[in-house]
């Protein structure tokens, strides 16, 4: 009989954390138990997966004793409190949050670009943020085929990157505005009901937001590139989900587009929608619920030598967050 394993997901009632229980089942991960771990205002909620119903369960350093694989996806805060703890007795964590993916003995993890890395793990495996892992599972069969010369990336991101809180409030300041009423802002920096917002995360000294600056240490310490030229601006769009980025690659041979669109086409992970006749490039509604990164709008950059566009969209809930956790740990079996 194969070997099953006892499984904890912790932030189980938030948009990853549901997400997370619902790829668990739908891939059969092999499981003899399955706990799920909130805050204690989560306690004694019911989560069904499946045909089966959970109680959740505060998340407390005991809960760990016995687990195998503790998924976490309550922010860096819960993360740092407790996923050491997890470590400690024994589980094998795998954490959402970016509170371990630049510490020198965690690896940061993408199964179709560094599956080898899993191997490195003390205990602690750690997920990488949602822009750079569609970013760079679009960036490695280029890197593989022609090397990486310089990357520059524009991200319109969705607001299920922020929570069920900022998705609700998106959806009362669309309804507002087109009452023509003041909708409410409180979880969203100003009213991004049909609006852009150029501000995610906080803003650091040299004028880049937090989350940019996470595109460019994360896409370099996962591709082992630390000297890789890249600079990203990340913007919020009123989208529900599905991010969408637009990337600039200048690269160190010759790679047409039409080679590139071989490369994509066999690439891991990747679905190439990119026939502009007929109208055809990915986009977040059509993409949301998918799991592959989505790429298109494949063009030359006539502009400098070796320059390639690609436009690429994936669901950041699931591919940008639960989906790579659960490959993750799917590599460890």
């Amino acid at each position: 009989m194969a070997k099953k394993y006892r499984v904890a997901v912790v932030g189980a009632t938030g948009m990853v954390g549901q997400t997370m229980v619902e790829i668990l089942t739908e891939r059969e991960f092999p499981m003899e138990e399955l706990k799920l771990l909130a805050s204690a205002r989560s306690r004694g909620l019911r989560v069904t997966a499946g045909d089966r119903e959970y109680l959740v369960e505060e998340a407390l350093p005991h809960s760990f004793e016995g687990i195998d694989f503790a998924f976490f996806s309550a922010g860096g805060a819960v993360s740092k409190e407790l996923a050491r703890e997890a470590a400690r007795r024994g589980a094998v964590v795998i954490d959402n949050s970016s509170a371990f993916r630049m510490e020198e003995d965690v690896p940061l993890v993408i199964p179709e670009v560094n599956p080898e890395a899993v191997r490195e793990h003390r205990g602690i495996i750690a997920n990488p943020n949602c822009s750079t892992i569609q970013t760079v599972v679009a960036l490695q069969p280029l890197q593989q085929a022609a090397g990486l010369k310089r990357v520059v990336a524009a991200t319109y991101q969705a607001i299920s990157g922020a929570g069920k809180k900022a998705v609700d409030e998106l959806m009362e300041q669309c309804r507002a505005h087109l009452a023509g009423e003041k909708g409410t802002v409180q979880h969203i920096a100003h009213q991004l009901a049909f609006s852009l917002i150029p501000h995610i995360d906080i803003f650091l000294d040299d004028g880049y937001t937090n989350e940019e600056e996470k595109m460019v240490r994360e896409t370099r310490k996962i591709m082992a590139l630390p000297g890789l030229p890249v600079t990203a601006t990340t913007v919020r769009a009123p989208v529900v989900n599905g991010h969408s980025i637009v990337l600039n690659v200048e690269l160190q041979a010759p790679l047409t587009a039409d080679e590139a669109r071989a490369l994509f086409a066999k690439a891991p992970g990747v679905t190439v929608l990119d026939n502009p006749a007929e109208k055809l490039y990915p986009m977040p509604l059509q993409v949301s619920g998918h799991d592959e990164v989505y790429i298109g709008r494949i063009r030359e950059d006539h502009s400098v030598a070796h320059g390639l566009n690609l436009w690429v969209v994936a669901d950041n809930i699931r591919k940008g967050a639960a989906l790579n956790s659960v490959q993750i740990a799917e590599l460890l079996l």
